[in-house]
């Protein structure tokens, strides 16, 4: 039997620690838990995450109607829905807008992979939306494409979107990320972002598979993709107006080649000293080959 207080009371811890974390300005973000086939339990709308009471938690249905509740339900109640329907083995969501998460989705800037082994094994390819008005049907159904690829969705220019088999792991996979994209943003001030090799990659996604977790690249599907350069979704990106900018796509990369690569960083410091990468030419391999090159310039130039 559902032990609904106990759900509640549950939701409003978790709707703390989103306040804390400043994942959840005022009163912005949303919970909900799917607690029976046609029942939802759901934050109100104009009200602090941090300061949630059980009596302040409504009821829905899964058309987004109001059962039960002295204060309205949240307005985005409806993007809790269709995840609902896409995903009957979800029984939380979790939206709220943690800022360096939010800060991928305002650049819409795509989620590196094969950087952070945790990431690769609780997330992997991280979808970016497309932008609706916040509220409506238009707006629920941008996450379509991706519910049933992953359990974080990044909502473009707005926040973020995660869900769960209950409110915890919901709230967990924001942290998580939130946490990636910050980590992300220091590495590139400090000037290089180092990728981990295809081998190494493919021994997570294995680990994966073993430990009962999906990903859509150990399907048949997605046998054949780069597993480091964001195919998942990457069809999406052009209607997303999803464009790598400040973090270079990984090199190529094959199997079993033992090479880490590293990205480059664009932007602001495009300019910084780059790392030597295996598999280029040494600084004195660089400079015979420009005198080489310079000398049959002239030699050609002499001949004119």
């Amino acid at each position: 039997m559902v032990n609904a207080h106990k759900i509640k009371q549950d939701i409003c811890e978790i709707g703390r620690r989103l306040y804390n974390k400043g994942f959840a300005a005022a009163n912005d973000g949303n919970i909900t838990v799917r607690i029976g086939e046609n029942e939802v339990l759901c934050t109100p709308t104009m009200h602090s995450k941090g300061f949630l009471k059980p009596e302040d938690i409504c009821l829905v249905d899964m058309t987004g109607k109001q059962l039960a509740g002295v204060k309205k339900r949240s307005s985005e109640a409806l993007l809790h829905l269709e995840i609902y329907k896409q995903r009957p083995d979800v029984k939380s969501v979790v939206h709220c807008h943690p800022p360096y998460a939010t800060a991928f989705a305002v650049a819409r800037e795509p989620i590196p992979q094969c950087i952070l082994p945790e990431v690769e094994v609780f997330l992997g390819d991280v979808p970016i939306t497309k932008y609706e008005t916040p509220g409506g049907k238009a707006f629920a159904e941008t996450v379509l494409p991706f519910v049933s690829k992953t359990n974080v969705i990044i909502l473009a220019n707005h926040g973020t979107v995660s869900y769960g088999e209950d409110v915890e792991r919901a709230y967990w996979w924001t942290e998580i990320l939130d946490a990636y994209c910050r980590i992300l943003m220091l590495a590139r001030d400090l000037g290089r972002v180092h990728y981990f090799s295809e081998q190494k990659e493919r021994e997570l996604l294995e680990l994966k598979q073993k430990w009962g977790w999906s990903d859509p690249r150990n399907t048949e599907e997605y046998k054949n993709c780069d597993v480091c350069a964001n195919d998942i979704f990457r069809d999406s990106w052009k209607t997303s107006g999803v464009e790598r900018k400040a973090f270079d796509a990984p090199p190529p990369m094959g199997p079993n080649t033992g090479v880490t690569p590293s990205a480059s960083v664009s932007g602001a410091n495009a300019g910084a000293a780059a790392p030597a990468s295996a598999g280029l030419p040494s600084a004195s391999e660089q400079e015979r080959l420009v005198q080489m090159i310079t000398d049959r310039v002239l030699e050609a130039l002499r001949k004119t």
